[in-house]
């Protein structure tokens, strides 16, 4: 016969209840606490990241930019606190359609007046007498800073830059940089590519359209030109060579490594495979969207690398020194795919399966 004790039934059954009432209690609390999270969460997307913050920030939201992108230029720039807070607050609101353009935004901002303000789209003119061209502005966008600057309609100053006699002007002034290549019969704009961005004076008055591009010219002439002796070592000539460095830099993010994009652009062309960069397709359609739909790339243009093999006709936007150098000093790599993720990181891989599951896996399933 055993010795062991049994307890009563009624100890057994409030020993029961005790358990039952604990499991729920920590259910409860549980459930509490991702309310009181959420809560939390939600709070942080509609304040400002700094209110206090007396601070003004530049940023440059270049043509054809993603949600994702913005949220990680913001980001990057203070101006948010997180990246994809800041995203799905704008998705859950039912907000977007943000304009390009350079844009003067402060940490003090509520989320609700970034996005009144990348959707009005008008772009910076800096108040002490300078206008900035950021880096990978096309001269839409260009023209558009200009026209700020100078009290002129964009549409005229587009007109006077892409002018017969300028263009022939700046070709007679900047022979070693500015060729005869640019007035290719497919160029869109025969001067895209060759206003450098940098910081220019613009005295009130004083300046006229075309004496501020061709300061926008002479500056591309300044900087192509330390470049000399690589550009002839690579073989390249200067207009392909800022074409090639445009669409690096239309690809580029903050995260990017731009020898790494440069190298599958090269190791692409090597092997007679069509580039198949959507800046180009958005460049062709002349729009800026979000993302570059499958229907897209069948648009019939010159500058679409989706159809037509090798380099665009000319550059699709300008370029900074680090495009440029990284055109010039590519990575070493056997890549010849990459994609960014919805945080703005990039992967590369070697075969079209590796990019195809590194697509689902950063792309699809995050949409």
């Amino acid at each position: 016969m055993s010795n062991k004790l049994y307890p009563p039934a009624g100890r057994k059954k409030r020993r029961l209840k005790r358990a039952v009432l604990f499991v729920l209690v920590f259910f409860l609390l549980i459930m509490a606490g991702g309310a009181a999270g959420a809560y939390y969460v939600w709070q942080s997307a509609v304040k400002p990241a700094d209110e206090i913050s007396e601070e003004k920030v530049a940023v440059s939201i270049p043509l054809g930019s993603s949600l994702s992108f913005i949220s990680q230029k913001l980001e990057e720039s203070g101006i948010v606190k997180n990246a994809t807070l800041f995203k799905y607050y704008v998705k859950y609101i039912g907000e977007g359609n943000f304009q390009a353009g350079e844009y003067m935004l402060s940490p003090s901002m509520t989320p609700k007046e970034i996005i009144a303000a990348l959707k009005e789209g008008k772009v910076m003119g800096l108040a002490d007498g300078k206008v900035s061209i950021p880096e990978g502005y096309q001269l839409t966008q260009i023209a558009e800073v200009i026209a700020a600057a100078t009290d002129h309609d964009p549409q005229d100053v587009l007109k006077s830059i892409n002018d017969d006699a300028f263009v022939k002007k700046m070709i007679a002034a900047y022979p070693a940089v500015v060729t005869e290549a640019v007035l290719n019969e497919n160029i869109r704009y025969p001067l895209e590519g060759y206003l450098y961005p940098a910081t220019y004076e613009v005295p009130h008055g004083e300046q006229s359209v075309e004496e501020l591009a061709e300061e926008m010219i002479a500056k591309t002439d300044e900087v192509v030109k330390s470049y000399t002796d690589q550009i002839k070592a690579s073989g390249m000539k200067i207009h392909e060579f800022l074409t090639i460095a445009s669409l690096v830099e239309e690809e580029a993010t903050g995260k990017t490594d731009r020898k790494k994009i440069a190298s599958v652009f090269f190791n692409r062309m090597k092997i007679d495979m069509p580039l198949q960069t959507d800046p180009t397709v958005l460049y062709a359609k002349g729009a800026h969207q979000d993302r570059v739909l499958y229907k897209d790339l069948e648009v019939n243009s010159p500058y679409n690398t989706y159809k037509v093999k090798g380099l665009t006709p000319g550059p699709i936007g300008n370029s900074g020194r680090d495009s440029m150098e990284a055109v010039l000093e590519p990575a070493q790599t056997d890549y010849l795919y990459f994609l960014a993720s919805s945080a703005g990181d990039v992967y590369y891989s070697k075969t079209l399966d590796e990019h195809n599951a590194l697509k689902r896996k950063y792309i699809t399933n995050n949409q």
